[in-house]
């Protein structure tokens, strides 16, 4: 009896798969051949489709910093912005942030907002320890509800955001960067 569920479940699966390769999801199929779709890419050239078209207006927000100064990103008008998304408890967060840090003192005309998901931390104080830890400098912003977390649908962390100097989203990168890959990325945003 056991066997024969194993292989039902089995021949399930595969009929599943062979669906899902062979047909069209109708989402896709109903798109127009000129429409555009920004994607996110991940650390290994993968793609994941984010709800952002490349030049749609990034959505306004306004949070406290952990020093408890009000900041939004409308205040960044003018200047090109990384909003990253990210944790204490986040090994790629932690390996991206020297870089990240780097970057700020190096490029005057760049602003890094790091919007920490204080929802899902121990403590706000682990937030203060990781800041001390890696001696950031950029405005660490609190997301205590991960309202703005929400707002720009992020799912893996970290995940940063790249706007232009008009508050418009050029790309997203999902996981961790380095120098050159943020360097790379304000560049084309010139």
């Amino acid at each position: 009896m056991k066997k024969w569920a194993v292989i039902v479940v089995v021949v399930g699966l595969f009929g599943w798969a062979l669906y899902d390769l062979l047909y069209e999801p109708e989402e896709k199929a109903e798109k127009k051949a000129g429409d555009t779709v920004m994607t996110a890419e991940g650390p290994d050239g993968q793609e994941d489709a984010t709800s952002f078209e490349k030049g749609e207006q990034a959505p306004d927000f306004t949070l406290q910093t952990l020093g408890g100064e009000e900041v939004s990103l409308s205040d960044y008008r003018g200047t090109p912005v990384i909003i990253n998304f990210w944790a204490t408890w986040c090994p790629p967060c932690r390996a991206e942030m020297p870089d990240m840090e780097e970057m700020y003192q190096k490029e005057d005309d760049l602003k890094i907002l790091a919007v920490n998901m204080t929802e899902t931390e121990s403590s706000r104080n682990a937030v203060s320890q990781f800041v001390g830890e890696f001696n950031l400098s950029f405005p660490i912003l609190l997301d205590r509800n991960t309202d703005v977390s929400g707002l720009y649908e992020v799912g893996p962390v970290p995940t940063s955001v790249f706007v232009d100097r008009e508050g418009k989203v050029q790309s997203v990168i999902l996981g961790a960067m380095n120098k050159d890959l943020m360097k790379q990325r304000l560049e084309e945003m010139e």
